[in-house]
């Protein structure tokens, strides 16, 4: 392997990398993961009857926050301003569990993979924290970037074969369609 880490000095320190000369362009990220239960767990989630209320709905929320609060949760990442954030928290009744999405957008000279995964990485714990007075062998898998978009590296997307429980059987958006940061045009 011949590329560096950017995150590091010519002496080895830990630093946060320099952006300022970056174009700024429009950047999306998404993430997924998706988190096993028992059938039961899943059915008082799908119902809303969780002793702490709604899970979808809370952990969707705290998605959302944990998201913009990502600079101050990784120690050397940009604090950015999003320009869209999506969330979703769906039941998988075949996988016995939950599939979750985040997409996060904005315009500048930094990516916001980081932004999508701390955003599905807590809505994950969320659902565990909401559920394990009933089952505590509730599990996070999966949580990893699904495909990026934007700034000078381009385009990358995980494979088909290799999507994850958060993109699986997820058809594509169509034109017209709202992604995070825009409305799909083609």
């Amino acid at each position: 392997m011949t590329e560096k880490l950017t995150h590091f000095d010519e002496r080895g320190a830990a630093r946060m990398v320099d952006v300022g000369a970056k174009e700024e362009t429009h950047r999306v990220a998404v993430a997924g993961g998706s988190i096993r239960m028992l059938p039961a767990t899943l059915e008082l989630v799908r119902a809303g009857t969780a002793k702490k209320g709604d899970v979808l709905g809370v952990a969707r929320i705290a998605g959302i926050q944990a998201a913009k609060r990502t600079s101050e949760l990784i120690p050397l990442c940009h604090p950015i301003a999003l320009t869209d954030l999506l969330v979703t928290v769906t039941p998988d009744r075949v996988a016995s569990g939950l599939r979750i999405r985040a997409e996060a957008a904005t315009i500048g000279p930094t990516g916001v993979e980081m932004e999508a995964l701390t955003a599905a990485s807590v809505a994950a714990l969320t659902v565990y924290d909401m559920v394990k007075g009933v089952e505590r062998g509730v599990e996070i898998r999966s949580v990893r970037l699904t495909s990026k978009t934007g700034g000078k590296s381009g385009d990358w997307h995980r494979p088909s074969d290799d999507q994850g429980v958060g993109d699986r059987d997820r058809p594509r958006p169509r034109p017209g369609e709202r992604v995070a940061g825009r409305i799909r045009k083609k």
